[in-house]
């Protein structure tokens, strides 16, 4: 039997690196739909779809991903990270769909040393965090069939993200600075579309659960410019800053790498080192910023 899979926040990253994996998975039927094709805060627009379509999954990848914009635009945050799931989750709820709901590591307040379990105390210290974490909750509260998974540090070929902003820093410039104290996990979005696929082809899994998944290994942000940098081949120099002489609007998290021995065990899901990742899908991040210029 075929399953039909909603994806919203179909032009992020994530919701195009499902796009570009889908023909690799049978048995799975995907509509990808924008914030123009579906209003994830409309109960009509989401029931309509739903029904529409006979959806069996929804996989939200839609958030209000701008961290400090969101310190002074609460009211676009709360709409897409809050309100959003909140619909989603009722109206999945009505028709029995499974809902996965992608989260972040800002759900933390970044204060720890070890990586965070998923039962580890939430503690957001950004709008970002906070209107994440309450998204969260509607998920899981008002759709039995919830599935929360928190991620960290994502970066592909599409869209704006570090790999291709540094990478497009070393190719037009032979100096510049990157945050050496913020320690953290890359996540390859292709890598988290295919677990993804993973857990929903799982029979019989437990709902009401919350997983996390980056690449493994941790590094800074200097870590993560440099080794982008060395895959690309070329000579340009990168000087370590200070979080305190780089202020932004919003905190970054001094420490947020996530564990993964929970997915790891129940779904059997093997994850790269985070240079394997980043070197395997090279190429294609190299590419799309090549084309972009």
């Amino acid at each position: 039997m075929i399953k039909n899979i909603l994806v919203t926040g179909a032009n992020g990253q994530l919701g195009q690196c499902l796009r570009a994996i889908r023909g690799n998975y049978k048995g799975l039927s995907f509509f990808f739909a924008s914030h123009e094709d579906v209003d994830i805060t409309s109960h009509e627009d989401v029931g309509t779809s739903l029904t529409m379509y006979s959806i069996d999954v929804i996989v939200n990848v839609a958030a209000y991903t701008n961290v400090d914009r969101a310190e002074d635009d609460a009211y676009t945050a709360e709409r897409v990270n809050v309100c959003g799931p909140k619909v989603l989750a009722i109206e999945a709820e009505k028709c029995g769909a499974e809902f996965i709901h992608i989260s972040t590591d800002y759900v933390f307040d970044g204060d720890g040393y070890k990586p965070y379990k998923e039962d580890d105390r939430t503690r957001p210290v950004t709008a970002y965090g906070i209107t994440k974490l309450r998204g969260e909750e509607n998920a899981l509260y008002l759709c039995s069939k919830t599935i929360v998974i928190r991620t960290s540090w994502l970066y592909s070929e599409y869209g704006r993200n570090f790999a291709k902003t540094i990478l497009g820093l070393a190719l037009t410039r032979g100096e510049f600075s990157v945050v050496h104290d913020q320690m953290g996990s890359p996540t390859y979005a292709g890598d988290l579309a295919d677990a993804i696929i993973k857990i929903i082809k799982t029979k019989d899994k437990k709902y009401g659960e919350i997983y996390n998944y980056s690449n493994e290994g941790e590094c800074t942000w200097f870590d993560f410019a440099n080794e982008i940098v060395k895959n690309a081949d070329i000579q340009s120099t990168i000087c370590p800053v200070a979080s305190v002489d780089y202020p932004t609007r919003a905190k970054r998290p001094y420490y947020s790498v996530l564990s993964k021995e929970k997915i790891k065990k129940v779904f059997g899901i093997n994850i790269l080192e985070w240079e394997e990742a980043l070197k395997k899908n090279f190429s294609y991040i190299s590419d799309a910023v090549t084309s972009e210029k």
